[in-house]
């Protein structure tokens, strides 16, 4: 399968489909800084701010959305995720893939990062794949972290960072004299909830180890998570995040989860519902700390992990073998939510839902829980539905069901340096919808109005929203 014209179709007004969608993103959205408040970029890599060693490590290597493509194709493992095979081999497998990628979010992506990072204005496929990869090779010779991200206008970026991590990068980062964006942790306590899983023993040692606690019931173990937060916090950390595939949310007392965490030191597995005990006291617990720290928590709910349990063996976890869930979801959120408001310790929250099907219940959450001094927001369309008719379905359904002008926008949610063209994408989809909703008379004919509202979109809402009490 190959492209006749090799010239891509990502022209100036890519995606703005009317006259006031354009006015809109040149003179308001393109010009905004990014925040990027939640990805997966590696902050070692950020510290060092050394020239990559080529194109399939900061575009192939560790990217499973473009491995599940390649997977659904039929593309060998080896040309994939293996060892023994060249770059370019490895390269010319995915140029191979992208042709078939049309309809697929990953097929614009491509394109708009090969034109934005590297001025490439070809469609990538088996013809053209040797000449794209000698090019970016030969780009990246002298191109580090920094300079990409600068290129982008990354303002701020907030990784995602187990609690016993002991943020030495980001301390480098911070006392860098080289010009980039401020770069700051952020809290992502999941292995504190896999409580039926064989290494959790391992686990809670290095949790207690890294806050000098011995770790041997209830209370040492949040002795030892409100430290780690506490350190967090003193490096630059103001926000939190889980990613679960439904909110904890049961009945508990402390004694109850104490005798379930007892039986797991003395190494037994505990049921399925003491595990659900616990982890709702150990959630709940959480965001009360997060709120006298005054963070902002996220919840990232609804995926179905590691499915393929002979790849997640063999390569390990975020490997491309994840989907949407059908989990109940409405239920417990309210729950914990509720239960956090009662007790004055409710935060700013940010919630973001994997299953199509539930975007009215998300949309409708917040609305429960807002008021003068917390804000909870619906996040932006996540990871299977981060796509064109995933961000449109999302944004049309807040502008329903919440108040769209003052949603705080987009991120990457990304473990790659090149994915931050997505902003642009977000942004370019959300002129032409309010756009398309001027000129049909639906909004009032407003430019300066709406332009400040895409403003405030893009960047002013989450520059407000994450320092609500910093």
């Amino acid at each position: 399968m190959e492209f006749n014209n090799t010239e891509t179709f990502i022209n100036e007004n890519f995606l703005l489909h009317n006259k006031t969608a354009v006015r809109l993103y040149f003179d308001y959205a393109v010009s905004m800084p990014i925040i990027d408040y939640h990805n997966h970029l590696p902050p070692d890599v950020i510290a060092a701010n050394q020239p990559f060693e080529g194109i399939n490590e900061i575009w192939l290597d560790g990217d499973h959305y473009k491995w599940r493509a390649m997977r659904s194709l039929g593309v060998p493992e080896k040309f994939i995720t293996g060892k023994d095979v060249s770059n370019k081999e490895k390269f010319d497998h995915w140029a191979y893939t992208v042709p078939f990628t049309v309809g697929n979010p990953l097929f614009h992506w491509t394109h708009l990062e090969l034109e934005r990072y590297f001025g490439i204005k070809t469609i990538l496929q088996p013809s053209t794949s040797s000449a794209i990869f000698e090019d970016t090779n030969r780009q990246l010779l002298d191109i580090t972290p920094k300079v990409l991200l600068n290129d982008m206008k990354v303002e701020m970026l907030c990784t995602t960072d187990d609690p016993i991590d002991d943020l030495s990068y980001h301390q480098k980062i911070a006392v860098s004299k080289e010009p980039g964006p401020e770069v700051l942790p952020g809290f992502r306590p999941d292995k504190i909830f896999g409580i039926q899983e064989s290494q959790y023993l391992d686990y809670i040692e290095s949790l207690g180890n890294s806050s000098n606690t011995e770790i041997k019931d209830l209370n040492s173990l949040f002795e030892s998570l409100k430290s780690r937060i506490k350190y967090f916090h003193q490096n630059g950390c103001r926000i939190s995040d889980h990613g679960l595939e439904f909110t904890h949310a049961i009945d508990f007392t402390h004694a109850k989860a104490n005798n379930v965490l007892e039986k797991r030191l003395s190494g037994s597995l505990p049921t399925v519902q003491e595990a659900s005990l616990f982890n709702s006291c150990v959630l709940y617990e959480l965001f009360e700390m997060y709120s006298d720290f005054g963070w902002t928590q996220q919840l990232h709910l609804g995926a179905l992990r590691g499915n393929n349990q002979k790849l997640k063996r063999q390569l390990g976890a975020d490997v491309g073998c994840d989907s949407i869930g059908d989990f109940a979801q409405a239920k417990n959120l309210s729950k914990l939510l509720g239960m956090l408001n009662d007790n004055n310790k409710l935060t700013n929250t940010i919630l973001y839902n994997l299953n199509p099907s539930m975007n009215e219940v998300f949309a409708t959450m917040p609305g429960n829980f807002n008021n003068d001094k917390v804000e909870i927001q619906w996040g932006t369309a996540w990871w299977f539905l981060d796509q064109k008719d995933g961000m449109e379905l999302q944004l049309k359904t807040l502008s329903n069901m919440g108040l769209l002008s003052k949603f705080i926008g987009m991120l990457t949610d990304s473990r790659s340096f090149l994915s931050f063209p997505r902003h642009e994408y977000f942004r370019r989809l959300l002129c032409n919808m309010i756009g398309d909703d001027i000129e049909k008379g639906l909004l009032p004919n407003d430019l300066p109005f709406f332009g400040k509202m895409v403003e405030n979109i893009c960047y002013n809402n989450l520059k407000e929203f994450i320092n609500h009490k910093n």
